[in-house]
C-alpha cells in the first residue's frame, strides 16, 4: 500500500484519515454516459406510463421504500413536491442525499473520556518506514488537519551539533569535521544493526533499507576509515564548555534508528497551529520521554510557552471521574509517565515492558543483560513534566490488578502483542477495565514498513486509543476512516462498551424543592456514578449490493493509460469472526448476573480469509459498466454490532500477480444507507476524487 509524505496544509484538508469533519457535501458534478443509462432506467421504473413523470405517490414510494429515507433528511426537498421530472431526479441523485455514507449525527459528548474511541496516530513525526525515514513537523499538521485527536512525540536529548549548525551554516566544513561526522554515522549504523534480532537483520540485508542499516555494501570503505585514526564513533568528542549549550533543545526522532530528527519546539508549534483548525474537541499528546532531567526542564518550558492557554490547569485534588470531551474543548491533554508527588520514576520500566519486541523477549542472556544495562540508563521523569498529565497519566502495565489500575486518571499503553497476551488469559477483565479507564495500543515494533494492525480487533476489546501509522495507506487506515469520518475524531462507544456516567445531584434529595434550590445555590451537591447499560445486542445481517457502473475511477500508481486499466470491485464486510459469535451473543449481561461474560478466548484479528467478501467481474476503463452485477456480501451473519462493523469497497486493477489499488471507500455499517446510492471513492492515498460507484444496497438487520 502507498506511503504518503505530509501534504501541504491546504491539500491535506481534503485527505481522509479519520475524524475530519465534512468540509463540503460530497456531490456528483457531472454524470457520465455509462452511469446515466442506469439512472434513466431507475427513473423510468417509477414514472407514470401516461406522462413519464413521477407523481406524489411515486416520490413517496421511492424515498420511503427504495431509499428508506426520512422526510427530515436532505431528501425532504423532493418529498414535498407533487411532480418530479428526470432533471429533478438527477439533482437528487447527484446531491449528498444519495451518498451511500449517511452524515454523522451530532454526538453526545457528555460521557467520560473512556466511553469514546479516539482517532489516533503512532510515531506521528515519521513520514515513511520506522527505521530510516524523515521526521517532519508537517506530519503533525497533516494528521491534525485530517481529524486525528491523539498524536505521539518521542523526545530525546538535543545535540551539540544543533547549536553549532547555526554557526557553521555559512561556512564550509573542514575535512576533520567531515571525517568525524562520517565516523559517527558509521558507528551509529553499527549500533543499530547490533540491536536488531538476528532473524530480522538477515531479512533486512536483502532490502535497500537493510543495506543502509547494516552497511554491508560499504564494508571496505568503513574498515578503511577505521584504520585512519584512533578516533572511534562511540567515544564522545570532548568539547570545551560552550555558553551556547544552554540553547540546546530536545529533539524528536525514532530512537536507535536512522530516522532523521526534528526539533521538539518545531513540533509543538506545528501542533498549536493545527490542533483546533478542523475540530475543537480535545487533543491528546502522548509523550515518550528519553531525555535527561535538564532537557525535560527544557521540554516543560517549551510546552508552557508554546501551548499557553491550551493546557489544563493543575487540579486541587485528584479527579474521581474522567471528564467528558465536551467539557475539554480547545484543550491539549498531555499523556506522560506518572510520578507520584515527591517521588521519581524511570522511563526504563515502561519502555522495557511496552516496547519490547517478540525477539527481544527470547534473546540470549548476554543480549538481555546488555538491554537491561541500556534500560537502566534511562532518565527519570521530573515532577514538573509529570504534573502536565492531569487526566492522562501514563502508568507502566504489570497486571489488571495492580493498584494504579483503579486510578481514574491512569492510562495503560500496550503493544498489539501485549494486548493479545492479556486477552488470552483475562478477556473479561480487560473488557471491564476498558469500560471505565483509558488504554492505548500501538503497532508491533516488527512492523518496520509502517504497516498497520487491524483496529477493529482492539475496538472490540474496548480500547479507546488505537494508534495507527497515518503515513501508510492500508486496510487499517481505511477502517479508521470508516470509524471516524466526519466525527471530529471522537466516537461514542456502543451500549455495553461504555462505563458508568457521573451525574450531579443535590446532597439531600428528600427535602422540598425550595430547600433543594437553596442548597444548590450554596454549592451543596455531590457527584454520583450511574452505571451504563451493560447489554450488547448483536444482530443478524443480510447484505446484498448491486453494482451498476462507475465513473472517473482514479488510475493506480504508475498507470497513465485508461485503456490498459481493468478494474473490478471487491466488497468486504468486516465484523466479528464467525466462531466468536456464540460467545459475543451473550457477551454482556444484566447487572448482577454472572452466567454471561465477555468472550474468554482470544479473538482472531479478523474473519477467515474469504469470509464475507464478494467481487465483480473485471471490466475496462475508468468509466466501467459492471452490468448490474449482484453481489451477496453477507447472508445470515450473526453477532453483528453495527457500530463496530464496516463495509469496504475496493477498486483494483486486474493484473498478473498483485492487483494494484486504484480507489476505495469504507463505511461503518450503521451509517451505510440503503437503496440507490453513489459510493464516493478516495484515491490510493486517501484523497477525495471524482470517482463514484452507482449501486443499490439492500441491508437487513434483525
Amino acid at each position: 500500500m502507498a506511503e504518503t509524505a505530509p501534504l501541504p496544509p491546504k491539500e491535506s484538508v481534503h485527505q481522509a484519515g479519520g475524524g475530519q469533519p465534512a468540509v463540503e457535501d460530497r456531490t456528483i458534478k457531472e454524470v457520465g454516459s455509462t452511469v446515466l443509462q442506469y439512472l434513466e432506467k431507475i427513473y423510468a421504473t417509477h414514472a407514470s406510463p401516461a406522462d413519464k413523470q413521477w407523481h406524489k405517490d411515486s416520490i413517496v414510494e421511492f424515498l420511503h421504500h427504495s431509499q428508506a429515507d426520512k422526510v427530515t433528511e436532505t431528501s425532504g426537498d423532493i418529498a414535498g413536491q407533487d411532480n418530479l421530472d428526470f432533471c429533478g431526479f438527477l439533482r437528487y441523485m447527484t446531491s449528498s442525499a444519495a451518498n451511500a455514507l449517511a452524515p454523522s449525527l451530532e454526538q453526545d459528548l457528555s460521557w467520560p473520556l473512556a466511553s469514546y474511541y479516539v482517532s489516533s496516530s503512532h510515531n506521528t513525526y515519521l513520514t515513511g518506514n520506522q527505521l530510516a525515514s524523515d521526521s517532519n513537523a508537517d506530519a503533525y499538521r497533516n494528521v491534525l488537519l485530517r481529524g486525528c485527536r491523539c498524536v505521539e512525540i518521542d523526545v530525546w536529548d538535543g545535540s551539540d551539533s544543533d547549536v553549532e549548525s547555526s554557526d557553521s551554516s555559512n561556512s564550509d566544513e573542514d575535512s576533520d569535521s567531515k571525517e568525524i561526522k562520517a565516523l559517527r554515522k558509521a558507528s551509529r549504523k553499527e549500533r543499530i544493526a547490533s540491536k536488531l534480532p538476528g532473524s530480522l537483520t538477515s531479512r533486512l540485508e536483502k532490502t535497500s533499507l537493510g543495506k543502509r542499516i547494516t552497511g554491508k555494501p560499504a564494508e571496505a570503505s568503513d574498515s578503511g576509515e577505521k584504520k585512519e585514526g584512533p578516533i572511534t564513533g562511540t567515544a564522545p568528542i570532548k568539547k570545551s564548555p560552550n555558553p551556547q549549550a544552554v540553547a540546546i533543545e530536545p529533539r524528536v526522532l525514532h530512537g536507535y534508528t536512522l530516522t532523521k530528527e526534528v526539533s521538539f519546539r518545531d513540533v509543538c508549534k506545528a501542533i498549536r497551529e493545527s490542533a483546533f483548525v478542523v475540530t475543537d474537541l480535545p487533543l491528546i499528546v502522548s509523550l515518550e520521554v528519553h531525555c535527561s532531567q535538564q532537557q525535560q526542564e527544557a521540554m516543560v518550558r517549551i510546552i508552557n510557552e508554546v501551548w499557553k492557554g491550551l493546557l489544563l490547569p493543575q487540579p486541587d485534588d485528584d479527579a474521581k471521574f474522567l471528564p467528558a470531551p465536551g467539557t475539554l474543548r480547545h484543550k491539549i491533554l498531555v499523556k506522560v509517565k506518572y510520578v507520584p508527588p515527591n517521588k521519581h520514576t524511570s522511563t526504563a520500566e515502561e519502555e522495557s515492558v511496552d516496547r519490547s519486541s517478540p525477539e527481544t523477549k527470547t534473546a540470549t542472556p548476554t543480549s538481555s543483560n546488555a538491554t537491561q544495562k541500556k534500560v537502566k540508563k534511562a532518565s527519570k521523569i521530573i515532577q514538573a513534566l509529570s504534573a502536565l498529565g492531569v487526566y492522562t497519566r501514563g502508568v507502566s502495565f504489570k497486571s489488571l490488578s495492580q493498584p494504579e489500575a483503579s486510578m481514574p486518571t491512569h492510562i495503560f499503553s500496550l503493544s498489539e502483542g501485549g494486548v493479545e497476551e492479556v486477552h488470552e488469559t483475562e478477556a473479561a477483565k480487560l473488557f471491564e477495565h476498558n469500560r471505565e479507564y483509558l488504554m492505548r495500543t500501538y503497532p508491533s515494533g516488527m512492523r518496520i514498513g509502517s504497516s498497520n494492525l487491524d483496529p477493529i480487533t482492539f475496538w472490540r476489546k474496548g480500547i479507546q486509543i488505537v494508534a495507527l501509522n497515518w503515513q501508510k495507506w492500508d486496510e487499517g487506515m481505511m477502517l479508521n476512516e470508516g470509524m471516524f469520518a466526519g466525527t471530529g475524531g471522537y466516537v461514542l462507544k456502543p451500549e455495553g462498551y461504555r462505563g458508568s456516567k457521573p451525574i450531579t445531584v443535590p446532597t439531600n434529595e428528600g427535602e422540598d424543592s425550595g430547600m433543594q434550590k437553596e442548597k444548590e445555590k450554596e454549592g451543596k451537591e455531590k457527584t454520583v456514578s450511574v452505571p451504563a447499560p451493560e447489554a450488547i445486542l448483536p444482530q443478524t445481517l443480510d447484505l446484498n449490493i448491486v453494482v451498476f457502473a462507475a465513473q472517473n475511477i482514479p488510475l493506480p500508481e504508475h498507470d497513465d493509460k485508461a485503456s490498459g486499466f481493468k478494474p473490478y470491485v471487491k466488497i468486504e464486510l468486516h465484523t466479528e469472526p464467525p466462531h466468536d459469535t456464540h460467545a459475543h451473543a451473550h457477551a454482556h449481561h444484566l447487572p448482577n448476573t454472572s452466567s454471561a461474560k465477555p468472550p474468554t478466548s482470544a479473538s482472531p484479528t479478523r474473519a477467515k480469509e474469504g469470509e464475507y467478501k464478494a467481487r465483480t467481474k473485471t471490466q475496462r476503463g475508468v468509466d466501467p459498466d459492471f452490468k448490474s452485477e449482484a453481489l451477496a456480501v453477507a447472508k445470515g451473519v450473526p453477532g453483528v454490532v453495527p457500530e463496530l462493523a464496516f463495509v469496504r469497497f475496493v477498486v483494483k486493477d486486474d493484473e498478473i500477480g498483485r492487483d494494484d489499488l486504484a480507489a476505495w471507500a469504507c463505511v461503518r455499517l450503521d451509517r451505510l444507507r440503503t437503496g440507490y446510492r453513489f459510493v464516493h471513492l478516495l484515491d490510493r492515498q486517501g484523497r477525495e476524487s471524482q470517482g463514484a460507484l452507482l449501486v443499490r444496497i439492500d441491508k437487513k438487520l434483525a
